[in-house]
């Protein structure tokens, strides 16, 4: 009986796993159309944000929201996918997985991060903050990680002379 009522309050989640990997239809959000696709050269300037009141509900790829988790929401990238998030302010770097739909405001966020990830860059304290987003292939080590809530390795920061010249792309227009 113990088992069926914790299968109850629990809902039903898919448990936190790489495969399979969902690209996903077109969809709509407040009148905008997006449309998930694999692109692996994706390499994009533009704002994070970060969320986290959603705690424990379903993200879109099936699995339980946890705000402390190192996770994201991007509005076309499949899910899950991992990606390389630099902030631009301090040329940190993070390793991030995918797992949940957005930032669906109209506006230069190209990604939402949970509150554990933002923590980790050094931007919970501001709420939004410059990034660079590219797509990552992490070690099975760093994946093990990500899946199970901990942060990957540290990566070392970008060098100060990059990190410039990605401030002046993206104060250019991207």
């Amino acid at each position: 009986m113990l088992l069926a009522l914790s299968a109850c309050g629990g809902g039903h989640f898919r448990p936190v796993s790489d495969m399979p990997v969902r690209i996903g239809k077109p969809y709509r959000v407040a009148g905008r159309t997006f449309v998930p696709a694999a692109d692996p050269t994706y390499d994009m300037l533009g704002y994070a944000s970060w969320y986290g009141s959603e705690s424990g509900k379903r993200t879109a790829n099936g699995e339980r929201f946890r705000p402390a988790w190192i996770t994201a929401a991007h509005t076309t990238l499949p899910l899950p996918t991992y990606v390389e998030v630099t902030a631009l302010e301090t040329g940190r770097r993070i390793l991030v997985r995918i797992n949940d739909r957005g930032p669906f405001v109209p506006g230069p966020r190209i990604i939402d991060l949970s509150r554990g990830a933002a923590e980790q860059l050094g931007i919970r304290a501001r709420g939004t903050a410059p990034v660079r987003l590219r797509l990552a292939d992490p070690s099975d080590k760093d994946r093990e990680r990500l899946r199970h809530g901990g942060p990957a390795r540290d990566l070392p920061p970008v060098p100060s002379g990059i990190l410039q010249g990605l401030r002046a792309q993206l104060a250019a227009g991207g």
